[in-house]
């Protein structure tokens, strides 16, 4: 008879039975004469076994805990978007949940994800989407000893009922037995909420997921788990204001009154930073100042600050961020382990593909190795496809195992690279020569400038290696490396900021060649900052030092500089001697190229002097030098000067012929300052020929290009100018540019791009 079986049942389906022949009269379960079982709607397993699960409803049987949930989770804050997609993967009548009954949340140790789990559990129970209950169960999948499926199921089962002395032995039965025990439940009481929380692997999970679809399953785990199937929301670190929140909510619950946090917002957020905005190491931060009320939350910044290991702070006796990635670590192949490492001394916020295979010493990055700590979530995938970050306290835990032998064979390796694709980057920038076959990594000088702007901020970072002597040498290489390209991209700070480093490395080796060149190139820069003082005396020590070496090219070069600052500052007399002094230098020399910088800067001062006839001659000059010698984006910049000579001269139409040619060459190569500072010279020449209406437009083309240039105050300063633009009268000079301290180079003074000592030696 269909549903119905005589002969004692075995296994599961013979403890169920026994369950049910015990029950008492009205207990719900039919009777047959108290030898039969009527398993009508019961779920069978194989062909002659069956299983009825009845849910006790009252009486002394094995409690139920489907309302097992941790306690809500005190001071939970933000996470509002992360929450809303959590609710809609679990939301029983929505289309996102029916599609993947699975989510999981994953997120590196102490991101926040079983906070965010349980707090979004208890938003879908108040909501009433799982009147059959919640269930959690921690699977300690990090631990030395995981949750074992069988003990898992067992645990599950237990909760929902099933006494233990009808547990089922294997772990095959007691899947069977949770999966039908669920399907009971959902027919007579609707669905659970299974949530698995710090779960490793996809096969902790699966056996977990029940068979009726109107359950739902909440996973969260420092890994993905794409094998699940399962709806994936990946947790990442607080916003800044979420951070400062979480902090000033904590110390509050503690004492109401704490208002540390709030009255000093600048130094939290400092605070929140420095705790990589990591909900775990936040927390652990709000308990030290909870337990020292007399604390102030700057005292705590300045510890963290400046303490060699940050990790060693983070650690309130109960909670540690070690602790927490320790658990992560440790599970870590051979490999991944050391690739981890390794990121960690990686120079500049992210990392890319070529500069991780430099760091493994490999020919071709370790991409198995790279997806898997991504998986892991201990590193995240940069800005673009192929780049690599860690999180700031993962660093820190990363670089705290490596060993010193390790370490410095890695940046070595760094370094060396760096040095050689930034040679061959540099020398796309320069004037090509015959000899110049175009081979290399770089096949133009697009291609070249695309690498520095990538790789920027781990060059920088790379040559403060400087301070470790075994690679001193080498970094201060690669800061002379990197002088064209700061130039041409007028990243004065980071220009400043390598040549400090080159210079200390450089004094401490006692070479004063060395040392020379950084001060050289850091006053070009400085100059371009416009911190003029600071410039003057770096070209002065560079002048002595290439004297003191016999660098009759360097000294040229430095004198040079010393001449463009000299003419910055209206000591004209004083600048075209210092020039003069550099053009005989170079002559002897025999540095062509170098000489043609000079002549162009010579120019200016004679212009500013009202020996405009002699401006123009030098002017050419340069511009025969710059042609010979094949430097097209300097004859671009001598050009702009040029047209601002020829306009002081009146002779409007050939400074209109000059400026466009300049304009053309400045977009050839991209050189969007030197565009702007054509544009505006060419306002000028319209002005002083009476055209206002074109004066302003190119002004305000002029302002365009120095957004684009990243100048916003010299595009502001070009706005203005365009709106008081008014007609002259023929014959009466261009009104200077407002502020300018040279009306050659619009509005700010020249940089003189073309200045020898730019280059360096």
């Amino acid at each position: 008879m269909a549903g119905l079986l005589a002969a004692e049942p075995s296994g599961v389906a013979g403890a169920v039975a026994r369950a049910v022949e015990r029950a008492a009269p009205g207990s719900g379960a039919p009777w047959y004469g108290g030898d039969h079982t009527d398993f009508r709607g019961g779920v069978f397993l194989r062909e002659v076994i069956g299983v009825q699960v009845v849910v006790q409803e009252g009486g002394a049987a094995v409690p139920e805990t489907t309302a097992g949930l941790p306690p809500r989770p005190g001071g939970f804050t933000g996470r509002v978007r992360e929450t809303e997609d959590l609710l809609r993967a679990l939301d029983p009548d929505g289309a996102q949940s029916a599609a993947a009954p699975v989510a999981s949340v994953s997120g590196l140790g102490g991101i926040g994800k079983t906070a965010l789990a349980v707090e979004t559990a208890y938003l879908a129970r108040e909501r009433g989407w799982f009147p059959g209950g919640v269930l959690f169960i921690d699977l300690h999948g990090y631990d030395r000893e995981p949750v074992t499926v069988g003990r898992s199921l067992r645990t599950l089962l237990h909760a929902l009922g099933t006494p233990p002395e009808h547990m089922p032995t294997t772990t095959d039965e007691r899947a069977a037995l949770y999966r039908s025990t669920l399907a009971v439940r959902a027919r007579e009481h609707g669905g659970v909420l299974i949530l698995a929380d710090n779960a490793s692997s996809a096969d902790q999970v699966r056996p977990l997921v029940p068979g009726d679809t109107r359950h739902r399953v909440l996973v969260t785990s420092r890994d993905r788990l794409p094998q699940l199937g399962a709806r994936l929301l990946p947790l990442d670190q607080l916003g800044t204001g979420e951070a400062y929140e979480l902090l000033d909510r904590a110390l509050r619950i503690a004492d109401p009154h704490d208002g540390r946090v709030g009255d000093d917002p600048g130094t939290s957020d400092r605070l929140a930073s420095l705790c990589g905005h990591l909900p775990l190491a936040l927390q652990i931060a709000a308990a030290l100042l909870a337990a020292d009320p007399g604390k102030p939350v700057s005292e705590l910044v300045a510890e963290l600050a400046e303490a060699h290991d940050r990790l060693d702070h983070l650690d309130d006796g109960e909670r540690s961020v070690r602790a927490a990635f320790e658990l992560s670590y440790r599970r870590l192949p051979p490999e991944q382990a050391r690739l981890l490492r390794l990121l960690a001394l990686a120079p500049g916020p992210e990392v890319s593909d070529e500069v991780v295979a430099a760091l493994v010493g490999a020919g071709r990055p370790p991409v198995r190795e790279q997806h898997a700590l991504a998986r892991a979530h201990l590193v995240e995938r940069g800005r673009t496809r192929g780049w690599w970050r860690l999180h700031d306290l993962v660093r820190v835990f990363g670089a705290g195992r490596v060993a010193r032998a390790e370490g410095d064979s890695a940046r070595a390796r760094v370094l060396r690279h760096y040095l050689e694709r930034a040679r061959a980057a540099d020398a796309r920038l320069k004037p090509r020569t015959e000899d110049d076959t175009g081979t290399g990594p770089f096949r133009s000088r697009e291609e070249a400038l695309a690498w520095f702007d990538a790789e920027r901020a781990g060059l920088v970072a790379a040559v403060q290696w400087a301070t470790d002597r075994p690679l001193a040498f080498d970094a201060a290489r690669l800061a002379s490396a990197l002088g064209e390209y700061f130039e041409w991209r007028r990243y004065f700070d980071d220009a400043v900021t390598v040549c400090r480093a080159a210079c200390a490395a450089a004094r401490r080796e006692g070479d004063k060649a060395v040392e020379a060149t950084a001060r050289n190139r850091m006053g070009t820069a400085l100059r371009g900052a416009s911190r003029l003082r600071e410039a003057w005396e770096a070209h002065q020590r560079a002048v002595d030092l290439y004297h003191a070496v016999g660098h009759d090219n360097g000294e040229a070069m430095a004198m040079s500089n010393l001449g463009n600052i000299l003419s910055d500052v209206g000591r004209i007399d004083g600048a075209v001697e210092a020039f003069h002094i550099a053009l005989d230098l170079f002559r002897r020399t025999g540095d062509r190229h170098s000489e043609a910088g000079v002549w162009n800067n010579l120019a200016v001062p004679l212009r500013k002097s009202g020996r405009v006839d002699e401006a123009l001659d030098t002017l050419r000059t340069a511009l025969d030098l710059y042609r010979q010698t094949g430097d097209r984006p300097r004859e671009g910049r001598a050009l702009h000067n040029y047209a601002v000579a020829l306009n002081a001269r009146g002779r409007t139409a050939e400074a209109v012929t000059a400026c466009l040619d300049a304009l053309d060459i400045c977009e050839e190569f991209e050189d969007w300052h030197g565009a702007a500072r054509t544009l505006y010279a060419l306002g000028l020449v319209h002005e002083r020929a009476g055209d206002a209406e074109r004066a302003r437009a190119r002004m305000t083309q002029a302002a365009e290009a120095y957004e684009r240039a990243g100048s916003p105050e010299e595009a502001e300063q070009a706005r203005r100018a365009a709106r008081i633009t008014a007609p002259a009268p023929t014959g009466t000079p261009a009104p200077a540019a407002p502020p300018a301290r040279t009306a050659d180079c619009g509005p700010l003074a020249p940089r003189s791009p073309g200045a020898p000592g730019n280059a360096g030696p």
